[in-house]
């Protein structure tokens, strides 16, 4: 009995090391593409970092003898590819040319609210009072992001644009509808299976980025190409790894409550390595989407007994 113990106590710890890294790394992400779009354009960035997961992730799919996933688990992952790997990867490479990597990660922190939303109407999980009253709170904070431009703070040298939140907003309505194509395929397919195989699909919805990613790289800076890599390589295949780790030790409610640790992460990552760091009014609106989330996820009050 002591012994299960000691095991179920490791295995927590072992999770919470897991979930930070996959936090951490999600985070850093925000700031990775700032730097790696001063050279590649969004859909290039999007490319070759998916390139770089798939053979990553590819690699640890043969190591593991995973095969290939069974054909009833196939929709998902070609949803989940095309429109989470895919789209949200290429939105949000074209969102931080327009804001930075703060606000971009606060405005896309609404993906949450929107996966509960079309969860509730597409698989019947239904939509509770505080999801619809959270969703109104975190839209008018990105309407108020949106609205807060650079020249306008008073203090930070973050930047945010209309353009900007807009495409952040189309990232975190890709990536929610991506995640919820992908929960009918883990149904029939390990985790690491729809991983891999939707960053496989992901890569090849961007292959008409192929000649320009091509050009860009060869002339390029190595700083910007190694950051590609490293997007791929660690946000992309390590981070959804130890995720898988962590979600198979844990509750889901438990693991998205630490994504909510993104925003304040990258703030705190952006300023430190590029130096900016959004204005008072943008992180007001960062607040406001947060506290959206926030209420989002608040119980409906039990009824009262008659």
């Amino acid at each position: 009995m002591a012994l299960s113990s000691q095991t179920g106590r490791r295995d927590r710890r072992l999770a919470l090391v897991a979930a930070g890294v996959t936090v951490v790394l999600w985070a850093s992400a925000f700031v990775s593409i700032r730097s790696a779009g001063t050279a590649y354009s969004p859909g290039a960035l999007a490319l070759g970092r998916l390139l770089a997961g798939t053979l990553v992730l590819g690699a640890i799919s043969l190591v593991r003898r995973e095969g290939w996933p069974p054909r009833a688990a196939w929709p998902g992952i070609v949803w989940s590819g095309v429109l989470w790997f895919g789209l949200y990867m290429v939105a949000l490479n074209w969102a931080e040319r327009e804001v930075d990597a703060g606000t971009a990660a606060m405005v896309v922190n609404v993906g949450p609210i929107l996966i509960a939303l079309f969860a509730g109407r597409l698989l019947g999980e239904g939509l509770p009072r505080p999801l619809l009253a959270g969703m109104v709170v975190s839209f008018a904070g990105a309407a108020v992001v949106g609205l807060s431009m650079s020249g306008a703070s008073t203090s930070g040298t973050g930047q945010a644009s209309v353009l900007g939140v807009l495409l952040c907003l189309l990232a975190a309505a890709a990536y929610a509808a991506g995640v919820v194509a992908q929960k009918p395929a883990l149904r029939h397919a390990s985790a690491l299976q729809v991983t891999t195989f939707g960053c496989l699909i992901g890569a090849v919805a961007c292959l008409p980025f192929a000649g320009v990613l091509v050009s860009e790289a060869a002339r390029a800076p190595l700083a910007a190409t190694a950051n590609m890599i490293y997007l791929g390589v660690f946000p992309t295949a390590l981070a959804f790894t130890t995720w898988a780790y962590a979600l198979a030790r844990t509750t889901a409610g438990r693991m998205g409550a630490t994504t909510y640790v993104v925003p304040a992460l990258v703030v705190l990552m952006s300023w430190l390595a590029l130096g900016e760091v959004p204005g008072l009014l943008a992180l007001a609106g960062g607040a406001l989407c947060l506290a959206g989330v926030a209420v989002s996820r608040r119980r409906p009050p039990a009824p009262r007994p008659a």
